[in-house]
């Protein structure tokens, strides 16, 4: 099976390279305090790296995808990481960040377009489904590196809580894709698995399952149980519950700067 693409095909966007450049200043713009609304300088380190995060999933969907056997991925152009290029680019970028601006959440969107019928044994058809959110998983890590090993004492407090918030949409982010809900990713894990009858039965309710997940997050007692959940994987990883609401308060620039605590 062969998996090569065109090199103008995998090369990597502009469009990807600007907000990756993006979170790199505004990164280091909170980092020195070089701007003249910490805020406003972390809203767009967190949108940008939000941002990228979402690309990366979505190329992690696509990679996968055409190992497995789907060679048309190249061509759709998913292996640049433009996020023009996605089936759906409001539901893929705008409506995240969006959601991001407005709660908190790190809600997923589809994006790419699999040709399913080119990928053969079902143990690769879930494999394409679990790589978005695994990346999620992976980006929280790496995110949470300098809290779980020591090196965020020396961090800024306004760029430590920055990378906490960041955290936060990464770990939301692979909760709830890897739910079996049709839709997301984590039902498309589980697919291949079930039988044809049940698949067909599900198939409908597809295209609601992720309003219907966003639905369930406005009911108190179960946004309660889910950023509980949130909060405890974050305090295993060496994040504090105070490290993500001030991140989250610096982002909302537009509310004013937050109170920080004495001694911090």
């Amino acid at each position: 099976m062969t998996t090569t693409v065109a090199r103008g095909e995998r090369r990597v966007s502009p469009v990807f390279l600007g907000i990756a450049a993006i979170m790199a200043v505004s990164g280091w713009a909170v980092w020195a305090d070089y701007s003249a609304s910490t805020g406003f300088a972390v809203f767009l380190f967190v949108v940008s790296g939000w941002i990228v995060s979402l690309c990366l999933h979505e190329y992690a969907h696509a990679r996968t995808a055409l190992h497995g056997g789907d060679i048309s991925i190249g061509a759709k152009g998913y292996l640049t990481l433009n996020p023009l290029k996605y089936t759906h680019a409001l539901l893929s970028i705008v409506l995240p960040v969006l959601f991001v601006i407005a709660g908190g959440i790190g809600l997923p969107g589809g994006a790419v377009f699999i040709e399913r019928g080119r990928i053969r044994g079902r143990w690769r058809h879930s494999l394409i489904s679990a790589a978005g959110p695994l990346t999620n998983a992976l980006f929280a890590l790496a995110l949470t590196a300098p809290f779980w090993t020591g090196a965020v004492d020396s961090m800024p407090v306004a760029f430590r809580c920055a990378l906490a918030f960041l955290a936060l949409l990464q770990v939301t982010a692979a909760i709830l894709n890897f739910l079996p809900v049709p839709g997301l990713d984590g039902y498309g894990v589980l697919e291949p698995w079930l039988s044809h009858g049940i698949r067909r039965q599900m198939e409908p309710f597809a295209p609601f399952g992720l309003l219907a997940v966003f639905a369930l997050l406005w009911i108190p007692e179960v946004n309660h149980i889910f950023f509980t959940a949130v909060d405890s994987i974050l305090r295993a990883l060496g994040v504090s519950e105070l490290e993500t609401y001030l991140g989250q308060e610096w982002f909302r620039f537009w509310q004013g700067e937050p109170q920080l605590p004495i001694g911090s």
